[in-house]
């Protein structure tokens, strides 16, 4: 019992931080104007992830591409490892540190929104997905742990959970993407008086 409620406890420890972080708060509120302007102007928003932060990616993209509180439009948002003959393809003929970035340099578009989830900031393919995004002016938005990593530098925003415990940033990354979808989707789908 004790076990289990320290673990909660150090979920709650960790978003007690993101809540008191003011720099980070403001950092989700640029992500959320980013993102809600690409959609307005007909830009996409991809995710791409690794292992557990693969399947919050996917998540992620599916509040937007599907619905998140609202019956309305599909906005177009795909997390890139969902194919996976392309996935096993590239990885085998080239290498798994490419199969982002291949995806990103075939179709991603300048103003489009790449939003990576790495929990060290340093997974090679992201890592490569987000210079390649770089060079094609394409938005890079990092949702990693306390350092950042190699992604900090590459990251036009950056959320970096305050923690180096991977469970617990991951815990934190969902709570905040949440929060991205439902402001973004209320920023476009909300009628203003």
């Amino acid at each position: 019992m004790k076990k289990i409620k320290d673990i909660i406890q150090a979920s709650i420890d960790v978003k007690q931080q993101v809540l008191q972080n003011e720099g980070l708060i403001a950092e989700i509120e640029k992500i959320v104007a980013v993102i809600t302007d690409a959609f307005k102007k007909g830009k996409r928003v991809y995710f791409c992830g690794n292992g557990g932060s693969a399947a919050d990616a996917q998540h992620l993209a599916a509040e937007f591409s599907g619905r998140f509180y609202t019956d309305r439009k599909a906005l177009p948002a795909e997390a890139l490892h969902c194919n996976t003959s392309y996935l096993t393809a590239v990885a085998n003929d080239y290498s798994f540190d490419v199969i982002y970035s291949r995806l990103i340099d075939g179709i991603g578009d300048a103003g489009d929104v790449l939003i990576g989830l790495s929990t060290s900031g340093n997974s090679a393919n992201i890592v490569k997905a987000f210079e390649t995004a770089k060079s094609k002016k394409i938005i890079t938005v990092g949702f990693t742990g306390e350092t950042g990593g190699k992604m900090k530098e590459l990251s036009d925003y950056l959320v970096n959970v305050p923690s180096k415990d991977t469970p617990r940033i991951q815990e934190s990354h969902i709570l905040i993407g949440h929060i991205i979808c439902q402001l973004v989707e209320e920023n476009i789908f909300t009628a203003k008086p």
